[in-house]
């Protein structure tokens, strides 16, 4: 069985990216802290949207999709779920806001992440919510010709709740090390996480649910406040490839960390500059309401649809912003993506 031992984080060898990575994270933390303190109102807007493009992302990056307008209504309590990936969305809404309310309350444990697991698959009846897997699983991938082959072997059934326990002890010794850099030790967990796979479902988002509760724990809130989902999402390819490479040669502790540790510590590090996007465009009154609509979409690095420019400006009403775009359309300076309400819009440049 893989051994789980953190102290490599204490020994002072660590590449100069990652340690200059979590410098500056540290120092963006503290100005949002600041801001945070000055503006409620503009955090408190950024919070709602947050919320709602965390369970929209987590759950799309597993296949879990429905439209925008039953997303909002589910975060929202407007609406129960009407089918089984509802279902799962409104799990992960509960799993999330049990996190944001109850952080301080709950241990890294394996009865918190049993718990957290139950929360999750509440409304979908599934028998294995709540319970480590019974049975073998490993993890696929498909080649250019369609042809499904094995690129990972988790840690088997019979050694999972083991190996779950090694890694919340080994985790614990870590964070009580003055030596160890939290926002180093959390993606090397998460990583032992995905490769011990302890769940017969829902492990990715069980992963991103874990690192938002370690990031608190750590005192940083950026996802309180910015989807880190959203960004995982945004470059789920890169993620993966990061995840693949630091998992080869894992069981035999032969793995890489540094990898994965980089993709995490750059997704944390894009909430902060999304952050800085986000505030400045909330909370401009001197811009004009036209100039802001244009700057969310120049400035979207995905295609963005009038609903989540609603939600980033939630002053303007949808019909300015429906103005706006057929506009900017028609000038040439961005693209429509599909018809009606799955239209999208990206800068052509």
């Amino acid at each position: 069985m893989h051994k789980f031992d953190y102290g490599f984080l204490a020994d002072g060898l660590l590449p100069a990216n990652l340690v200059n990575l979590t410098a500056n994270i540290a120092s963006l933390s503290v100005k949002s802290a600041v801001r945070k303190a000055d503006f409620k109102n503009v955090f408190a807007s950024l919070e709602g949207i947050a919320k709602v493009q965390s369970v929209k992302s987590s759950n799309a990056i597993e296949g879990i999709i429905t439209s925008d307008e039953r997303i909002a209504a589910i975060v929202h309590h407007n609406s129960a779920p009407l089918n089984h990936d509802e279902a799962e969305i409104a799990g992960y809404r509960d799993a999330l806001n049990e996190i944001h309310l109850h952080y301080n309350e709950i241990p890294f444990s394996v009865n918190s992440i049993l718990r957290l697991h139950s929360i999750l698959f509440a409304y979908t009846g599934s028998d294995f919510a709540g319970k480590f897997k019974t049975e073998d699983n490993v993890i696929l991938e498909i080649d250019a010709k369609g042809n499904r082959q094995i690129c990972f072997r988790p840690t088997p059934a019979a050694q999972t709740e083991a190996a779950m326990e090694q890694l919340v002890l080994a985790y614990m010794e870590a964070r009580d090390n003055a030596n160890i850099n939290q926002l180093l030790l959390i993606p090397c967990v998460i990583l032992d996480f995905l490769c011990i796979h302890p769940f017969r479902d829902g492990n990715g988002r069980m992963s991103r649910l874990l690192s938002l509760l370690l990031l608190y724990k750590a005192g940083n809130d950026i996802g309180k406040y910015i989807s880190f989902e959203e960004q995982i999402n945004n470059a789920k390819l890169f993620y993966y490839d990061a995840l693949k490479e630091s998992s080869q040669g894992w069981e035999d502790n032969k793995n890489d960390y540094f990898i994965f540790m980089q993709n995490f510590l750059g997704t944390l590090y894009m909430c902060y500059q999304e952050l800085n996007k986000r505030f400045a465009v909330i909370n401009s009154n001197r811009v004009t309401k036209k100039a802001r609509i244009e700057a969310t979409v120049l400035n979207s690095l995905t295609p963005i649809s009038k609903a989540e420019i609603c939600n980033i400006l939630p002053d303007i009403s949808p019909t300015t912003v429906e103005a706006v775009l057929g506009s900017m359309v028609k000038n040439g300076s961005i693209e429509r993506l599909g018809n009606g309400r799955s239209s999208r819009y990206i800068n052509k440049q």
